[in-house]
């Protein structure tokens, strides 16, 4: 828990630091934990830039565990892949090189959502980041059991690397 606490602050710290984001060009590969109220997971995402404050990327999602109310969902109830958008503000909040924040919007197999996240590097290519994600509209909109598994508050902590 400790190390957690240190990795978030670390984040978060991020977010008044620097500008991780280069522009067109820019790669970026992201692999951390996710946390909602339904489950517990990992996500693996990337980020390629188109312009000076844009970029766009996927995410893929995958809940390792799960609420026991909902009993043993399967792996296709598990699983999300979204294609996402995103403004990189570094820049224009005029912080330093090595941070970022960046808000966006994403559509996935399960919603169509929004993000806001924020990265932070320590060497040029080795970082952290941090996120968090909500549904704007859901394709069900009467989600039951497993639908509600990727339809929610999301919350991402992670390592990130330029490539």
């Amino acid at each position: 828990m400790k190390k957690l606490l240190i990795v978030l602050l670390l984040a978060f710290s991020g977010l008044v630091g620097a500008q991780a984001y280069k522009g067109k060009g820019d790669i970026k590969f992201q692999v951390g934990a996710n946390i909602q109220k339904w489950g517990s997971g990992i996500s693996v995402s990337t980020d390629f830039g188109i312009g000076e404050n844009m970029s766009y990327g996927f995410v893929a999602s995958y809940l390792l565990n799960t609420n026991q109310d909902f009993g043993t969902p399967k792996f296709e109830d598990r699983f999300d892949v979204k294609a996402r958008f995103n403004a990189n503000l570094g820049n224009v909040f005029k912080i330093k090189d090595n941070a970022d924040i960046y808000p966006g919007l994403d559509l996935g197999l399960r919603n169509f959502g929004a993000h806001l996240g924020g990265r932070y590097f320590f060497t040029k290519g080795f970082g952290v980041y941090s996120e968090i994600g909500f549904p704007i509209a859901k394709y069900n909109t009467s989600p039951i059991l497993y639908e509600n598994l990727n339809n929610q508050f999301v919350f991402t902590v992670g390592a990130s690397f330029n490539l």
